[in-house]
């Protein structure tokens, strides 16, 4: 329960036994890219402006970025996924954490916003970052826009809302098809942002089986409809297990919860409430910097979810 990822995964049929033996097929590359397409809401028609990239996870796409750009100066809306702030700063670059992506506008070359966010699940009105994206793009700036928890709420991506010249939008595969293994992640960016990442990753740096699961899972509609129905009554019910524990909410997406454990005599509680959990073999996530913040991913089996609910209880009560 420490991660954000959908414990229910996609249900794919083996690829064959070729696929295993050779190297990557250039023909499954491109089905994967059209697939993607398709599902992702890529305009086909402005091929030759917008592209989309394939890549072995976002992880890959995030760190490669950070070396493309020249050094300078970048943003990063925070609290969110640590590796943003991280990765910018390794690759030489002077990091602001920002309270809101226009703080950046002045003087940052990048701005990094994760939409919806991770940990709190804020989200950002796509008219908002498509006018922050276009006043970037307009003087040679980018917008990284990270959508890895986008697939439960499509309407909103960014994705088709904009020309793409200097937004960057990030889509993780593994989290809402539950194939983080797989190590599958797009980028939808101006194709010369593209060629740069594509010439970074260099040949066949998505495996044969990767192609063929990812086209299959990205063209399954029922399934992606019905998932994203699932999830979401989870998600609800993992409210009301948090709600009768008194933990109060602070946000999240259908694939995770975050929630604030209530102070005891002003000492907080929330790291008292991870180890009980962690004694009873259930990990969950914790926060140095909001210490009374524990987010909650999603039990999976029937016994998983009578078994949190005990533990939760016992935690703290």
């Amino acid at each position: 329960m420490s991660t954000g990822i959908n414990p229910w995964a996609y249900a794919f049929d083996a690829p064959n036994d070729d696929v295993w033996r050779r190297l990557p097929d250039a023909g499954a590359h491109n089905d994967l890219i059209q697939a993607a397409r398709q599902y992702y809401g890529v305009d086909m028609s402005r091929a030759r402006e917008i592209s989309l990239i394939a890549a072995p996870g976002t992880q890959a796409l995030i760190q490669w970025l950070a070396r493309l750009r020249p050094v300078g100066r970048v943003g990063v809306v925070s609290p969110t996924y640590g590796e943003h702030a991280l990765v910018w700063r390794r690759a030489g670059h002077r990091v602001d954490l920002l309270n809101i992506p226009e703080d950046g506008l002045d003087d940052c070359a990048v701005i990094v916003v994760v939409n919806p966010n991770n940990p709190d699940g804020r989200v950002w009105a796509v008219e908002r970052l498509a006018a922050l994206g276009e006043a970037l793009s307009a003087q040679g700036r980018w917008l990284i826009v990270d959508e890895a928890f986008a697939d439960m709420t499509p309407e909103c991506s960014i994705i088709g809302r904009h020309d793409h010249r200097g937004v960057i939008v990030l889509r993780s595969f593994g989290k809402f098809f539950g194939l983080a293994g797989l190590r599958l992640g797009f980028a939808v960016a101006g194709r010369p942002i593209c060629t740069g990442l594509s010439e970074a990753l260099g040949p066949w740096h998505i495996s044969g089986p990767a192609l063929a699961i990812g086209r299959q899972a990205l063209s399954d509609t029922r399934w992606i409809a019905d998932t994203r129905a699932r999830l979401k009554d989870s998600a609800l019910r993992l409210d009301a297990i948090l709600g009768a524990a008194g933990l109060v909410p602070v946000g999240g997406t259908d694939l995770f919860r975050l929630a604030r454990v209530p102070q005891v005599a002003r000492v907080p509680q929330a790291s008292s409430v991870f180890a009980a959990l962690a004694r009873a073999g259930i990990l969950v996530r914790r926060f140095d910097d909001h210490g009374d913040w524990l987010r909650f991913g999603l039990p999976g089996a029937p016994g998983q979810w009578s078994r949190f609910e005990k533990a939760l209880h016992a935690a703290l009560f």
